[in-house]
């Protein structure tokens, strides 16, 4: 069975509807959402209606905290691209506001099945620890993470795809042609993010998982669009829309 694993989409429709059509062209049976629905971006609505239709399974992300509650440890920009959010889901009046809020509030922190791990930022802390590929230098901080792993993990939050192994490395996709065979070593998959990639690639990016082969997949999208969305909206910061044509 393929599933598709998605994370980070940050209210960015034009990615996530272009990632939608792409996973539809591969028979994809389920979908999997690693969190991060919201924030940053100009469409927190529509793109919370398309994951209660189009997902499978969906992770809470600490944007989607945030936009509940309140954001800690959030800079400037991100943090007004949150108050504005939930400015929109508190003002829709439309027949699913209660709806989404009611999705976003029962959204688990973690996921297991059999050997697959599924969080948002790590195995210690699913919601807001971030695993950088420079991490790979602290033994410590991965040995301790994968303690914490049955066998496989996937998670986002940082925005850049690749595999961290338990014998040290960071595989960046690109330098293994996209695809990774799971094996009897442990491993971390970072699938990317499909709203703002962070890898210097602005097209979107998500997984594939059928049977133990890992796809990394970057699909391309109108960012000029969702670009001129948030230079349209006074509380969103105009920078929010320029890191996507770079992917940063």
């Amino acid at each position: 069975m393929k599933r598709a694993i998605i994370s980070d989409i940050h209210s960015n429709l034009e990615a996530f509807e272009a990632v939608l059509k792409d996973i539809d062209s591969h028979d994809v049976k389920e979908i999997y959402c690693l969190g991060d629905l919201v924030g940053y971006g100009p469409n927190p609505l529509e793109v919370t209606d398309l994951v209660m239709k189009r997902v499978h399974k969906c992770l809470l992300g600490n944007h989607d905290q945030a936009a509940l509650f309140d954001p800690e440890g959030f800079n400037v920009s991100a943090e007004q691209a949150i108050y504005w959010t939930r400015e929109q889901l508190e003002s829709s009046n439309d027949a699913k506001a209660d709806q989404r809020w009611e999705f976003l509030g029962e959204l688990p922190r973690q996921c297991r099945e059999d050997d697959f791990l599924f969080v948002h930022g790590s195995p210690r802390n699913p919601l807001n620890e971030y695993v950088f590929q420079e991490d790979i230098y602290d033994a410590k901080k991965m040995e301790r993470l994968f303690a914490l792993v049955p066998k496989y993990c996937f998670q986002g939050h940082t925005h850049v795809p690749g595999v961290f192994t338990e014998a040290g490395e960071f595989l960046v996709p690109s330098e293994i042609d996209h695809i990774y065979t799971l094996g009897a070593g442990k491993a971390m998959i970072n699938v990317g993010a499909v709203g703002q990639p962070r890898d210097r690639d602005p097209r979107a990016c998500y997984i594939i998982l059928e049977g133990n082969v890992v796809t990394f997949r970057r699909v391309e999208y109108d960012f000029e669009k969702t670009n001129a969305k948030i230079e349209a909206i006074f509380d969103l910061d105009n920078y929010l829309g320029i890191r996507l044509k770079g992917g940063r």
